[in-house]
């Protein structure tokens, strides 16, 4: 025994060296006595935890070191082939398309789509006529597209600063110009600030989730457009719905919303209204001081979406608070489309200067996207000057769009859901049970209310078009039209993403660059294609 130790003694001799020189390097490294004071805990509440964490540093480490891939090199599991199969095997391959091929409708679409000479304004000239036709199809509400003012400001801005900004606005593409428009934005509106966009759809899609988060309560328009839709996707909050521009149902949801919290005792959130100011889909114009009182009577923020008011709508186009002379600042978040309203490019949301500073971190489009070319942003700042000094374009506007709803009116076999103030007029086919979309007063609806957890209305079930039939039968009279000299276009919809369907119809855009005269003349010509289309196909 004592021959056995003698013979050891030089080994744990060496180990005790050996460990003694470990634990001297170790104490010299920065945190050492914070580790050791940790194992020593460990160990002496938890001996069991610290052998499960030794396992775990040692499976770590062999992970590490172990080979990512593990070749075969024995090659018993790969199959060999000839050089003749391969080729076989290569000849019969056919890559799958990476898009869908496009259907018969998709195809008619796309042949009869007309294409124009030179630029785009009222009255385009067509490559196929040679001719030129009255233009009811653009978005040149008030006839900002080809203003030669505004063009020459452009070219100056071009010759200046270039083309693209390269770069996304909290880096290096912010430009003195773009913060000039900005404050034209906020002066114009009244509210404190404004953010820039550069892209229109995305506007919306980010200022949602910026603001509204996992466990927020979201209300919404079951009309609401495809964009906002989105934006709610992305938020992940609670989504509950109220039936299309009924401010009736909008109660109804907020005090259920109500109930519900105080039934399972949970904790104020943050709790929003989402709606549009002119409905994209339709048309329809919600009734913002009632929206505003019952904003403020359950205590919510508001998120207005006037894509399709700003720049349109009130005596110099500054939208629906203009227009029911609300002031600016009792709506918590307004969103524009500098890209429709001004007929340039982007967006913007308006409101408080806190509202507008906490997206410049956390609206996504903002962050990650470049900012719009400086010669689109001095476009947007003349449109809005010329909006100022000539009110008289509005006045144009809106008797057009009243010339266009009396020749309208008096079709039988159509219904016009849209307002009658909206410069947007949407054209539904008329069948003996019509119901617009989302919701309609056409049809007895059921006393029960609609289930504001589902998108779909109470009477979805009573819809009962034919989405391609009807769209075959408007395609028809654009056709009819654009043969008669008047560019019209259907209502496009992304079908199959879309969460409710939206139902097929003509979409007419107002513009104050045509006369009245014009404009009824324009419209008759789409009546009386309307009349002859749907009375063959009945």
């Amino acid at each position: 025994m004592d021959s056995a130790s003698a013979t050891l003694e030089p080994l744990f001799a060496f180990m005790a060296r050996s460990l003694s020189t470990l634990e001297y390097a170790f104490n010299k490294l920065p945190g050492s006595a914070v580790i050791q004071r940790y194992i020593r805990s460990s160990h002496q509440n938890d001996p069991g935890r610290t052998l499960l964490e030794v396992i775990l540093i040692i499976f770590a480490i062999r992970t590490l070191l172990q080979s990512r891939t593990r070749a075969d090199r024995a090659g018993k599991h790969f199959i060999q082939f000839t050089d003749k199969e391969i080729d076989e095997l290569v000849d019969e391959w056919t890559p799958e398309p990476l898009d869908p091929p496009l259907t018969s409708i998709e195809k008619a679409d796309l042949a009869a789509a007309p294409i124009i000479a030179g630029p785009n304004g009222p009255k385009p000239k067509l490559v196929n006529t040679g001719k030129n036709a009255i233009n009811l199809a653009s978005f040149n509400f008030t006839g900002l597209a080809g203003n030669e003012n505004i063009k020459q400001s452009a070219v100056d801005t071009l010759r200046k600063y270039g083309l693209g900004s390269c770069g996304p606005p909290g880096f290096y593409g912010t430009l003195d110009v773009h913060m000039d428009l900005e404050r034209d934005i906020a002066d114009f509106l009244g509210t404190e600030g404004a953010i820039l966009y550069s892209q229109g759809f995305s506007t919306i899609s980010s200022v949602i989730p910026a603001f509204c988060k996992r466990g927020d309560i979201i209300v919404a328009d079951r009309g609401v457009n495809f964009a906002i839709h989105k934006g709610i996707q992305i938020s992940r909050s609670t989504v509950r719905w109220f039936d299309h521009n009924d401010l009736k149902s909008l109660e109804d949801v907020l005090e259920s919303v109500e109930r519900e919290r105080k039934k399972r005792r949970g904790p104020l959130t943050r709790r929003f209204i989402i709606t549009e100011g002119i409905f994209e889909k339709d048309g329809a114009m919600v009734d913002l001081p009632k929206l505003i009182e019952i904003k403020f009577k359950h205590k919510y923020r508001l998120i207005l979406d006037e894509s399709f008011s700003f720049g349109m709508v009130g005596r110099t186009g500054r939208g629906l608070t203009e227009l029911y002379n609300v002031p600016a600042d009792k709506v918590d978040m307004i969103i524009g489309s500098v890209a429709i309203g001004l007929c340039s490019s982007g967006g913007f949301c308006a409101g408080s200067q806190t509202v507008v500073d906490h997206q410049r971190i956390n609206g996504t489009s903002f962050v990650f996207s470049a900012s719009m070319p400086a010669l689109l942003s001095v476009s947007a700042s003349e449109g809005i000057n010329l909006l100022r000094s000539t009110p008289s374009i509005l006045t144009t506007l809106q008797e057009n769009v009243r010339a266009a709803h009396a020749v309208l009116d008096r079709v039988d076999c159509i219904t016009v859901p849209s307002h009658p103030a909206s410069p947007i007029i949407h054209i539904n086919i008329r069948s003996p049970s019509s119901s617009l979309h989302p919701s309609s007063a056409s049809l007895p609806l059921s006393p029960k209310p609609s289930n504001p957890s589902s998108p779909l209305p109470r009477d979805a079930s009573h819809w009962d078009w034919d989405i391609e039939t009807e769209e075959r039968a408007l395609q028809e009279v654009v056709e009819e039209c654009l043969a008669q000299g008047v560019l019209i276009t259907r209502a496009k919809r992304l079908r199959g993403q879309e969460t409710v369907e939206a139902r097929p119809s003509i979409r007419l855009a107002m513009t104050s660059a045509l006369t009245k005269k014009e404009t009824e003349k324009a419209v008759t010509v789409v009546k009386n294609a309307l009349v002859k289309v749907l009375t063959r196909r009945r």
